[in-house]
């Protein structure tokens, strides 16, 4: 269940920042309410996965991760944003960095 809400976190905030440029400098309401009730509910995800069992070095480290190189895909395939080698070496870096720290709590 601990996976689950890490899951949903991690989705809440990708939502939540892809959704960041549509406010306008928060300057739109919509998508201002939309935008803080899905960063507000991605922290709750999160705390609630780490409440249950996950340690927070873990749990962190595939949010902020997991988000990032999903935003960078997301800003890459619908924001127009250009693929440089230097985004796609870092997205492969983020994602071993949070496989590694998984596998070193695991052992």
């Amino acid at each position: 269940m601990a996976w689950l809400l890490l899951a949903g976190a991690i989705a809440a905030e990708v939502i939540s920042t892809a959704l960041l440029k549509t406010s306008d400098g928060l300057t739109r309401l919509i998508p201002t309410i939309v935008v803080t009730v899905g960063y507000v509910s991605s922290f709750v995800l999160l705390a609630w996965a780490l409440r249950l069992q996950l340690e927070v070095s873990i749990a962190y480290a595939i949010w902020s991760g997991a988000g990032t190189a999903a935003i960078a895909v997301i800003g890459m395939l619908w924001l127009g944003e250009p693929l440089t080698a230097a985004k796609a070496i870092g997205i492969v870096l983020i994602i071993t960095g949070a496989v590694v720290l998984n596998l070193a709590s695991a052992a």
